[in-house]
């Protein structure tokens, strides 16, 4: 479909056309706002407060998002916001990881999610003009938004009678808006999906052109049901559209200092990665054996942390499946290479079954939640769930370990065939839980209760199947009502802070400590953990405020990294942000400030959720299957192990006692550390007991703002 046909067949509803004006040391200083319930269009001024408080990013996103909403809202009310915002740094293409957007909402979790994303999309907009995108309201019929940063103007169209499902969608809008097939690298797409629309868990894809493959790729902004909000809202795709992407774009203050930056770190990928990570070859996936070597790969619902079939699903099959030599990064510029795709995969179940299609990933996030997770352990089974959760417009994570949440109530009896409208959840049985997949797209069946996910499963399973509900707050991997990402957490305090501490809800990409505290133990005190999940999730904050990938900072390190007196910092890559950030936009900062610009957002995204009635101490709480075992399977599995731990920690004779009496102790002591941890962290943090930020602290930061006090002030 040409553009000419596509504007004959769906309606233009609103214009609005706006003057361009060349982005200024990484900022349009304007935001567009976008109601799609009236068609209101209108660009927006940012001011110079809001840049030195919240910086760009997930900062803006926040800001906005607060501006807009009540307490009260909840995530499908009218006034509720889907705000991009890239950042300031974001769109230069001299630095590898630096076209990443941050995607704020008030979620169906009902707390204050942010979702990280690649691809074009966020660039685009702020090549379009624009720091921000607010999107708010409920269109009466399905819309699409198009961002014309060609001929400056914004357009809504009639969005009826296309396909949501989103490999289709995303192709035929790239070549319905661009001129010719060299244009199509111009254009960027973000939609959602078939099951966002019957579900809690839906996700939303960011697209971008491959140029080698000649093909429409995705990268997903996945946690915590944005995407249900986006079909909530009746939007079915928006487009950007850029009269190209060369030079500096974002007319910065000195780009030979970023070019320079950028030389030393292709460098370090050329010569280091093959060695360290391997990102160039299998991306994430590279961890899932360094996983299951060190009892850390979720398998069974995190029951356990290692499989014997687990070689099946090793980086080793993802190499041979993924593409090769191709440049595999999802912004312009990028040499870490690590959006792998598996070219020509034929789908074998489902509405699309015969169809050849290019599949994202598997990451290890994905090859480990709907794989080892979920007991499978076939190549294929993982790159089918893959695709069609991308192309239905659901979150990967989420649903794995959904799934494994599943799994695990029918093998203890609580879920069965006649409950399942005659699915079978067996361990390993993964091609019949696919449709489940397939049911939700199509809004029927057990699919629908999958879709809750696992927070209001456990409320549905016990109300109409009497279930245990200690039980099932035990098993169910969920924290916020977000559900865990891939890391069994079990032997590593500091990772179940990691995941628990978090504002929006357990996702690694805030604080990944696994291995500085369980294996190398660099961290052993609990003013050590404390220190570390303060300034952990401050770096990853930063790069959600500057529009940055967190991969560059440490998946590939420099040589003499370990000599540094805090190698797990990687004080030259943070030099080299330090060095970027002031070439952008003039501004010097050092380590101190880059914290403190994190500690102001992270603090007001704290606060949001207080505002909201969240955000204390109780909801901080983890499942305890992230801190101990559950079953008793799970402790004779590590009998040795936990025995040792009884007795050289507690000074406990575990010969004389049974298992249940083993478990009852070993749970005490580790609810009870974990108690600790949070009281260390909270200290750290500048919060009181209870987890609210004290005004002293807020002043501190420079987060005292009079709305901000007002929230935080009774609790004090």
């Amino acid at each position: 479909m040409n553009l000419e046909q596509f504007k004959k067949d769906h309606k233009l509803l609103k214009e609005f056309k706006y003057t361009w004006r060349p982005i200024e040391k990484g900022y349009n200083r304007r935001t567009l706002y976008v109601n799609v319930g009236d068609l209101g269009i209108e660009e927006r001024p940012v001011s110079q407060e809001m840049i030195d408080k919240f910086v760009g990013g997930k900062g803006f996103g926040l800001r906005l998002l607060w501006n807009a909403t009540k307490p009260t809202t909840k995530w499908d009310d009218p006034e509720n916001e889907i705000v991009i915002s890239p950042g300031p740094i974001a769109g230069i293409t001299q630095y590898s990881g630096t076209g990443k957007s941050l995607v704020v909402s008030v979620s169906p979790t009902d707390f204050i999610m942010d979702s990280n994303v690649g691809g074009f999309f966020g660039p685009f907009l702020k090549f379009s003009g624009f720091d921000s995108l607010e999107l708010q309201g409920i269109a009466e019929e399905e819309v699409i938004i198009f961002i014309d940063g060609v001929n400056h103007c914004i357009q809504i169209f009639d969005g009826s009678g296309l396909t949501s499902n989103s490999h289709i969608l995303a192709a035929q809008l790239t070549d319905t808006f661009a001129d010719n097939d060299n244009d199509r690298f111009n254009v960027s797409v973000v939609s959602s999906g078939q099951a966002a629309e019957h579900s809690l868990i839906g996700m939303l894809n960011f697209t971008f052109f491959d140029k080698k493959r000649k093909e429409i790729r995705m990268k997903q902004a996945g946690r915590g049901g944005i995407g249900s909000v986006f079909r909530k809202k009746n939007i079915i795709a928006m487009v950007a559209k850029v009269p190209g992407v060369s030079g500096n774009l974002n007319n910065v203050v000195d780009v030979e200092v970023i070019k320079e930056k950028g030389r030393n770190f292709n460098r370090e990928m050329r010569e280091l990665d093959d060695k360290q990570c391997r990102m160039r070859q299998v991306g994430t996936a590279h961890l899932m054996e360094v996983m299951n070597d060190y009892d850390l790969l979720p398998t069974h619902n995190f029951k356990f942390g290692a499989h014997e079939d687990a070689f099946k699903i090793d980086s080793g099959v993802w190499t041979s499946r993924f593409t090769q030599g191709v440049p595999d990064g999802c912004w312009v510029g990028c040499n870490m290479s690590c959006a792998k795709g598996v070219d020509g995969y034929e789908v074998k179940t489902g509405p699309f079954k015969g169809s050849k299609v290019l599949v994202e990933g598997p990451e290890y996030e994905n090859a480990a939640g709907l794989g080892s997770n979920c007991g499978i352990f076939d190549p294929d089974m993982i790159i089918e769930a893959n695709f069609y959760c991308d192309t239905y417009g659901i979150c990967t994570i989420t649903w794995g370990t959904l799934t494994a949440f599943i799994m695990e109530c029918w093998e203890n009896g609580i879920l069965n065939k006649e409950r399942t409208g005659g699915l079978d959840f067996t361990w390993g049985n993964g091609w019949e839980s696919m449709e489940a997949m397939h049911q939700l797209a199509r809004g029927e069946g057990f699919g629908l209760i999958a879709g809750m996910g696992i927070s209001k499963m456990k409320d549905y399973f016990v109300e109409h199947f009497g279930a245990d509900r200690k039980f099932l707050d035990d098993i169910g991997m969920v924290n916020k009502n977000l559900e865990y990402s891939q890391y069994v957490s079990k032997e590593s305090l500091a990772q179940q802070g990691g995941y628990a501490l978090t504002n929006k809800g357990p996702q690694h990409d805030e604080a990944w400590l696994i291995f500085m505290d369980m294996v190398n133990n660099h961290i052993p005190t609990f003013a050590d953990k404390a220190e570390a999940l303060h300034y952990f999730p401050m770096f990853r904050t930063w790069f959600g405020l500057n529009g940055l990938c967190k991969l560059p900072w440490n998946d590939v390190e420099p040589e003499n990294n370990h000599e540094t007196s805090e190698p797990a910092k990687v004080p030259e890559h943070v030099d080299n942000y330090l060095a970027i950030y002031k070439a952008v936009t003039g501004k010097e900062i050092d380590r101190k400030e880059l914290i403190r610009m994190s500690e102001r957002v992270y603090n007001f995204q704290r606060i949001m959720n207080i505002r909201r009635g969240y955000g204390t101490r109780k909801y901080d709480a983890q499942p305890y299957r992230a801190a101990g075992p559950v079953t008793e399977s799970e402790y004779l599995s590590r009998q040795d192990r936990y025995d040792g731990q009884l007795k050289d920690k507690l000074g406990l004779d575990p010969t004389s006692m049974t298992t249940g009496e083993k478990m009852a102790k070993l749970r005490t002591h580790r609810e009870d550390q974990y108690q600790k941890l949070i009281d260390a962290v909270y200290a750290r943090r500048g919060w009181n007991s209870n987890g609210i930020p004290t005004i002293d602290h807020l002043k501190n930061i420079g987060m005292d703002l009079p709305e901000v006090l007002d929230v935080v002030r009774p609790l004090q």
